[in-house]
This record gives C-alpha cells, sequence and structure tokens, in this order.
C-alpha cells in the first residue's frame, strides 16, 4: 500500500554499536540526519545487543518514527515491537548483508539511507512470521544457519560478506543434504535439499535469491535448492548472482500464505541471519502488518 504523505520528522535514533559498521556511524548518522531536518527526540547508541528490544520498545511509545541502525539481525529483533503501533519504523544499513535494505532499495551509504528517512515516504508491508517470531526479509535451513552459527566474528568483521563465503565454502566440507517436506495446507511436497529459503524479501546474504518474493504479496515463498549437491548449491549463488538465465533451474518453489516446514535430520532456521528455532515449524505471512520508511520511488 503506498502512501503520498510525507515521514515524520520527530524520530528516535537508536543505533546498535556492536554492529559492523555500528560504532563508527552513531555520531555522523546523528548529526546527519540533524542537518537534513530531523528532530531528534533522543538518540542512543546500544553496545549491548540484549538491551536493544528494551530500547526500541520503550521509543515506538515515544515517538513518530523510530529509526534503527544495524544489520539485518538486529533490524529483526527490533521489528516485533512495531506492531500495532502507530510508529514508522526507519533504517540505517549497518551490518554486513544487508539484505533487507537492498530488498526496500534503500542505499547502503549513510548519506543514502538518511536522504531516504529525509525526504521518502511511509510505506505498509508484509512480515513474515516462524512459530510468531517475525522477520523481515528471509530465513533459511541448510549452509547458512551452520555458517551464522559458528562464523569467527573477527572474519566477519574484517572481511564482510568475502568472510561469510570463505566460511562457507569451509563449512561446506562437512555440510550434507536434507529431506524437506513443504505442506502447503494443499498437499505435501517431499524432496532432498541442500538450502532452504523462506522469503518475504527479494534477497538473501546480500544476493538477490528470490525474485518471486514481495513485501506486499501477502504470501511467504519457499525456496528449496533441490538435490543432494552441494556444487548445485554453489551453482545456484553464482548463478543468482549473476543473473544468469538458467538460474532458475536450480531451485523449486513453493508459495502460500501459511506453510509447514519439516527437516530430516531436525534443523535450526537462521532468521535474517540469526539462529531461530528447530524444525518443525510453521512459516505465514503476516499482510500490512508495519510501516517502513522507504524511497519515493520504491
Amino acid at each position: 500500500m503506498e502512501n503520498s504523505d510525507p515521514l515524520p520528522k520527530q524520530a528516535i535514533l537508536i543505533v546498535n554499536t556492536a554492529s559492523r559498521n555500528g560504532a563508527d556511524a552513531f555520531e555522523p548518522a546523528r548529526d546527519k540526519l540533524v542537518e537534513a531536518g530531523i528532530d531528534l527526540i533522543d538518540a542512543r547508541a546500544v553496545d549491548e545487543p540484549e538491551a536493544l528490544a528494551g530500547e526500541v520498545r520503550s521509543a515506538v511509545d515515544r515517538a513518530p518514527m523510530v529509526i534503527v541502525g544495524g544489520g539485518d539481525g538486529t533490524l529483526s529483533e527490533a521489528v516485533d515491537h512495531f506492531l500495532g503501533k502507530d510508529a514508522v519504523f526507519a533504517l540505517l544499513p549497518l551490518g554486513t548483508a544487508n539484505s533487507f535494505a537492498r530488498t526496500l532499495n534503500i542505499p547502503l551509504d549513510l548519506d543514502g539511507a538518511i536522504d531516504v528517512i529525509a525526504n521518502g515516504r511511509p510505506r505498509r508491508i508484509d512480515l513474515g512470521a516462524i512459530d510468531g517470531d517475525h522477520f523481515l526479509n528471509n530465513a533459511a535451513l541448510g549452509l547458512a544457519p551452520v555458517v551464522a552459527e559458528t562464523v569467527p566474528q573477527g572474519l566477519k568483521r574484517s572481511f564482510g560478506r568475502l568472510g561469510y563465503l570463505l566460511w562457507a565454502g569451509w563449512s561446506a566440507a562437512s555440510f550434507r543434504a536434507f529431506r524437506l517436506t513443504v505442506d502447503d495446507g494443499k498437499r505435501r511436497h517431499r524432496l532432498w535439499a541442500t538450502e532452504a529459503r523462506i522469503a518475504n524479501g527479494r534477497f538473501h546474504g546480500g544476493v538477490e535469491l528470490i525474485e518471486s518474493a514481495g513485501l506486499q504479496s501477502g504470501e511467504i515463498v519457499v525456496q528449496a535448492v533441490e538435490g543432494r549437491s552441494l556444487a548445485k548449491l554453489g551453482i545456484s549463488y553464482l548463478a543468482s548472482a549473476l543473473k544468469h538465465p538458467r538460474r532458475h533451474e536450480t531451485v523449486r518453489e513453493f508459495r502460500g500464505t501459511r506453510m509447514r516446514i519439516e527437516t530430516r535430520p531436525r534443523m535450526r532456521v537462521s532468521i535474517d541471519g540469526e539462529l531461530g528455532p528447530q524444525t518443525p515449524f510453521e512459516a505465514r505471512a503476516v499482510p500490512g502488518a508495519i510501516r517502513v520508511a522507504a524511497p519515493k520511488s520504491s
């Protein structure tokens, strides 16, 4: 649902300074927001991730717009507190992959993101939910949660997305394909897979993988890299990154408003880069759940 009204000019800024670029970005972001005409009621630098939820919960009741700076995990953790509230959710992409910002067409540089907050428009979007845990963009089963759980923080901070790719290559040596079952309410689909993406948005790991997903579709897309070959998983990522015409041949997709996901063996899901529950679980779409600050042309 599009809105021609301008974004609020009063806001609270909350930055996760433990995110990859958060510590360096906090003061410049605060100053640039004021220069852009945003009246900051408060500005908080949060260096303890467990304190972030309380800061956001308080902010959404005190300001018409709350600006959260951090990576995809930070944003996903914050989003639950906007449900049922009038506050607009604005973001500064300060993480490694910044998949949600890419999905929303928000520039990844600080000046570009602040321009959206100052001059963009409110846009109502869907959320995804896994067993009641709401997420913005994407969840995954397979190699991605293994990488999220084990990647050294030093590698992640120093090399960003390249660090993830290097660790994924290392982790793949001991990874095995799994049996995936997707129940879309009409039938149970069973297949071998090396990865399954549960998507509200198009990007995963900073790469546009699920092109059929949409933030206003009212549906969840489950995209599985079918088969038992890890080489095929690598080809799937490469073909998607290069926009090769055959990129869709490596995947199989299911879509619906509510789906049950099972695996054998049981596996943990990665939700916007952070570890979530084990299978089996229910994934569902939550249509028009929150308002976000988006570019005029998104």
